[in-house]
């Protein structure tokens, strides 16, 4: 059984745990509260991504490269994802990705209003790829994967009988490893800047029940929006000739390499269970 299979199952006990216990007095949703969350991310790809490219090293990426006898190298086109090959129709979405981790927040009730801020952690299983492919023919790939995340957030809820159903939004960070696959053996790729850091908003909503005067079930709906940190790859002279598109003249020292969009978008789907103090 794999990890999603895992969370899947889980989430199904959970809620077929909490069925014999829906007739809850109404709970006092004042005070502090820690908890647990697991649940699965859906990526939301930009279609639209490419790779771009700067060849005079002014720290622009704005320039096209070109081939020998005129014309654009990556011409063939790009995919969000990971190509299998050098054509464009063979690129495999990514797949979905699951997370679990630990929150702790506080609430203030005034009548049926409650308000409060949480605080949680993640250990996160998620990527994010695009891949160029030149008329070479080869591809060249490039994946952030998501490994961990936190996030404080504001809450705003409504309670009713023994539920909560709130709204929350607040600010993210990741821990992001790049990485760069070419099937390009002439040149040489070397690294050039990698930033691990990102940082960004999340917001969304979800509903919290009343299992026992101080167990609470949560059921979660997030948005994520993280702005990864730079990660360019320089094409240099490699055993390639003199002809190679990334080290034609006035540069004969090579081309850097960069995604066109430094968004890492998701949606998350969590069931937990909040322990109320």
């Amino acid at each position: 059984m794999n990890i999603r299979h895992t969370v899947a199952a889980a989430a199904l006990l959970a809620v077929a745990g909490a069925t014999p216990a829906l007739a809850q007095a109404t709970p006092d949703w004042n005070g502090f509260y820690v908890g647990i969350h697991g649940g699965f991310l859906d990526s939301d790809e930009d279609k639209n991504e490419t790779l771009v490219f700067d060849r005079d090293f002014d720290g622009d990426f704005d320039d096209t490269v070109v081939l020998s006898a005129g014309g654009d190298a990556f011409s063939p086109g790009y995919c969000s994802g990971q190509g299998s090959n050098a054509q464009p129709t063979s690129c495999d979405r990514d797949d979905g990705g699951v997370e679990g981790g630990a929150r702790v927040g506080y609430d203030m009730q005034f009548g049926s209003w409650v308000v409060g801020a949480v605080a949680d952690v993640s250990a996160v299983d998620a990527e994010d790829s695009v891949t160029g492919f030149s008329t070479t023919p080869a591809n060249y790939a490039f994946t952030r994967n998501l490994e961990q995340m936190a996030a404080f957030r504001g809450r705003v809820g409504y309670a009713f009988g023994p539920a909560l159903v709130y709204a929350t939004g607040g600010v993210a960070y990741g821990q992001i490893d790049n990485k760069f696959f070419t099937t390009n053996g002439a040149n040489s790729f070397v690294e050039r800047v990698d930033e691990e850091r990102a940082e960004g908003t999340q917001f969304g909503g979800g509903m919290e029940w009343s299992l026992a005067p101080n167990l609470t079930l949560v059921g979660e709906y997030l948005y994520t929006d993280l702005e990864a940190g730079d990660y360019v790859v320089r094409a240099g002279p490699g055993t390639a000739g003199p002809t190679n598109p990334f080290i034609l003249a006035p540069n004969t020292a090579g081309t850097d390499i960069t995604r066109s969009n430094e968004d890492f978008k998701f949606h998350a789907f969590r069931l937990g269970f909040n322990v109320r103090y």
